[in-house]
């Protein structure tokens, strides 16, 4: 079940409202001693987060599936999407944050008020620290939510139907997403030679689909490492093209293109008004998700 994006923020007596994460979407399978954990394209994450798995194999329920998001905060307690590309580092620890119990006990729940399934989450998910953490719910009120999340420097918020049933693949109007910080999912497309000391690539140049075409929205210069430039070229030399994907294709001399086969997060500042990123930072490559899902009507 996927949320919709919101421009406005809703508000009355039928909605929750809930922290939004910064990290991979995924489901998670007990049954009995096996453990499967899928990101929302099929990835299997399983075995990328051996701690997150040992903790949902000791779970009172034996035959349970969960649903979440991958993520690793930063010392204040902020999720973010880059510091979980970085989790061979042993001082990065990933924890999962569970919102929904799709299933408990061997019965499926789907069909269930979300509050209910709620309620089923935290009997079997701890509120203290550690690899597995429920959700964190916000006070009922809209402003008040979204306000808790400016002041704490959060992706934004998630507003929820309390009665409302979860719809596997469906992009929901009972699940609405309103964003505090700018940054989505786009897809490359090429990039410039690098200039000065750093190697492998200047910038990266972004689109999304527009009617079955790639649009041009813009090249991401910053947010680089040293390592991740390394990982960055050698996937994008595998990739290389003569033509450019984009349509039209923008006049950048010495681009280099490649096939659209890769999604970047970026974090940006705003869009202009001839629809390029502003400030675009880079933050890490989508796996779990697909470029055909990068258009331009669901640009945020």
């Amino acid at each position: 079940m996927l949320a919709s994006l919101s421009k406005v923020l809703v508000t009355g007596p039928e909605w929750v409202y809930e922290e939004k994460y910064d990290g991979i979407r995924a489901v998670s399978y007990r049954d009995a001693d096996r453990v499967r954990i899928l990101s929302r394209t099929g990835q299997d994450l399983t075995g990328g987060f051996a701690s997150i798995v040992d903790s949902l194999r000791d779970l009172p329920d034996r035959d349970v599936v969960l649903d979440g998001e991958m993520v690793v905060f930063d010392a204040v307690g902020v999720s973010r999407f880059q510091l979980l590309q970085r989790r061979a580092d042993p001082r990065t620890r990933a924890v999962y944050v569970v919102f929904d119990c799709l299933r408990s006990d061997g019965r499926d729940i789907l069909g269930r008020p979300l509050d209910e399934r709620r309620r089923r989450l935290l009997d079997l998910v701890p509120r203290r620290a550690g690899p597995l953490m429920p959700s964190r719910r916000l006070p009922r009120d809209g402003e008040r939510a979204l306000a808790t999340a400016r002041e704490k420097g959060w992706e934004g918020i998630i507003a929820k139907i309390a009665t409302s049933p979860y719809e596997p693949g469906v992009r929901s109007r009972a699940w609405l997403k309103v964003k505090v910080r700018g940054e989505s999912e786009f897809v490359v497309g090429g990039y410039t030679p690098p200039q000065g000391s750093r190697t492998e690539l200047g910038a990266l140049l972004v689109g999304l689909y527009h009617n079955g075409k790639l649009r041009y929205a813009g090249k991401v210069g910053t947010g680089y490492t040293q390592a991740v430039l390394h990982d960055l070229g050698t996937k994008l030399k595998r990739l290389q093209t003569s033509e450019s994907p984009f349509d039209p294709p923008p006049r950048i001399a010495g681009a280099t293109w490649v096939r659209p086969r890769l999604v970047a997060q970026l974090a940006y500042a705003e869009w202009t008004a001839d629809g390029k990123l502003r400030q675009p930072a880079f933050l890490g490559l989508r796996t779990d998700k697909r470029p055909e899902e990068c258009t331009w009507a669901r640009r945020e």
